[in-house]
C-alpha cells in the first residue's frame, strides 16, 4: 500500500518513457505528419488505444498518413458516485499502420473501501486460522487505491475507414493489451484469480461521410473484471471469453462529434461476497449498521455491469481534443449505480 501511495501515477517505467519520448519529440523530426482530416484520429480510450472512450477502434491514433508518424499524450478524469478514476498516458501511430500505447490508471475507491477498512479496524482480530498471524486485506481506511499499468499495440490489417466512403468495406485492425494491477492483496480479497493478464481484440471501423457517421464494432478476448481494475477471472479460474463492444458517432460539424458506446463486461465475480479468513462480510451487517455505515450495508455481494456512455468530443485543432461524456457503469464490485460525468483531454503532436 505504501508503494501505491508513492506511485499513484507510475509513469517512470521504461515503456511509458519510451512512448512519451516518441510522442513529444516526433514533431521535430522529418517523419512528423498530420495529414488526416480533423477529428478522424479519434480520441484515447481509458486503456490508451485510439478510439472512443471505453472501446478501441480500428483507426490508428493521431493524424499521421502513410507518410509519417504522429502521437498523443492523454488524460482522463472520471468522478463516480463511490470511485474516482485518473488515467494518464501516451500513444504513437506509425505510418497509419501500427500503434503503441502506454497508460497508467489510478482508481481511488472512496467511501466504499474506506468504510470496509474502518470495519476491519473496528472488528479487529482477523488472523490466519492455521498460522495465527494477522491477515492483510489490502483494504485500509482512507488509503485504498488501485493502480494499473496498460501496454497496448495495434496493427491495421486492411481497409480504409476514412477515404473509401463510397464502399462498405471497413478498416480492420487487431490489437492487444498487457495489464498489470498493483494492489495484489485487495484483488485477492475480492476473489480475482489474477492481478495481471493480456487481452486481444479485433475492431472494424467505417466512416460514412455522406451521412457524417462512424460505426465501430469490436470483439475483445478477455477475462478482465472492470477492464482489469479489479483483476482477472474469479474463483472458477480466468478463462477468456469474447465480449462485443459498439460505438456510434455523428459529426455535427467538422470540429464536433457526438456519440454513444456500449461495452460488454463479464461476470467472473458476480454473486461473490468478500470473505476473509472464513468471515463472510454479510455477517457484519449489524456492525455496519451500528456504525452508521449504511452505504455498504446490504451491498456486500459483488456484481459487474456492462458499460455505456454518451459523449461529445470537440476538436479545436489537430493538436487538441476535449471529450466530455456521461458514463453509466452500473455495479462496480460492492457498489451499485456508479454513474457520472468524465472528462478526457488529448494533445496530439
Amino acid at each position: 500500500m505504501e508503494e501505491a501511495k508513492r506511485n499513484k501515477f507510475p509513469l517512470s517505467k521504461g515503456a511509458a518513457l519510451f512512448v512519451a519520448m516518441l510522442a513529444s519529440s516526433i514533431s521535430h523530426g522529418d517523419l512528423f505528419d498530420s495529414g488526416k482530416v480533423l477529428a478522424t484520429g479519434g480520441v484515447s480510450m481509458i486503456d490508451g488505444a485510439g478510439g472512443g472512450g471505453i472501446t478501441p477502434w480500428a483507426t490508428i491514433t493521431g493524424y499521421a498518413t502513410k507518410e509519417g508518424i504522429n502521437g498523443d499524450l492523454h488524460y482522463t478524469y472520471a468522478p463516480l458516485a463511490n470511485y474516482t478514476l485518473h488515467s494518464v498516458g501516451a500513444a504513437v501511430g506509425f505510418w497509419d499502420r501500427f500503434e503503441l500505447s502506454y497508460t497508467s490508471s489510478s482508481l481511488t475507491t472512496g467511501s466504499t473501501f474506506d468504510t470496509l477498512g474502518l470495519v476491519f479496524d473496528t472488528v479487529g482480530g482477523l488472523t490466519d486460522s492455521v498460522a495465527g498471524l494477522p491477515i492483510s486485506t489490502g483494504i485500509e481506511p482512507f488509503n485504498t487505491t488501485i493502480d494499473m499499468e496498460v501496454i497496448g499495440a495495434k496493427v491495421r490489417v486492411f481497409g480504409e475507414a476514412i477515404y473509401d466512403s463510397d464502399n462498405f468495406i471497413p478498416q480492420v485492425a487487431v490489437g492487444a493489451f498487457y495489464k498489470t494491477n498493483k494492489n495484489d492483496e485487495l484483488l485477492t480479497t475480492l476473489g480475482a484469480d489474477k492481478t495481471k493478464d493480456w487481452e486481444a481484440y479485433i475492431s472494424a471501423t467505417k466512416i460514412f461521410f455522406p451521412i457524417n457517421t462512424l460505426i465501430n464494432i469490436t470483439a475483445r478476448y478477455t477475462a478482465a473484471n472492470q477492464t482489469g481494475l479489479v483483476g482477472f477471472g474469479g474463483p472458477d479460474g480466468s478463462d477468456k471469453e469474447i465480449r462485443p463492444e459498439i460505438s456510434l458517432a455523428y459529426l455535427l460539424r467538422k470540429d464536433t462529434v457526438i456519440g454513444v458506446e456500449w461495452a460488454k463486461h463479464g461476470d467472473n465475480l458476480n454473486g461473490q461476497s468478500v470473505e476473509i479468513a472464513g468471515l463472510d462480510l454479510t455477517s457484519l451487517q449489524p456492525t455496519l449498521e451500528t456504525l452508521g455505515l449504511s452505504n455498504v450495508a446490504g451491498t456486500l455481494t459483488q456484481n459487474e455491469s456492462d458499460w455505456y456512455d454518451a459523449f461529445v468530443a470537440f476538436f479545436p485543432n489537430k493538436n487538441l481534443s476535449i471529450t466530455m461524456a456521461y458514463a453509466m457503469l452500473g455495479n462496480i464490485t460492492l457498489t451499485p449505480d456508479q454513474h457520472g460525468f468524465y472528462l478526457s483531454l488529448q494533445a496530439s503532436f
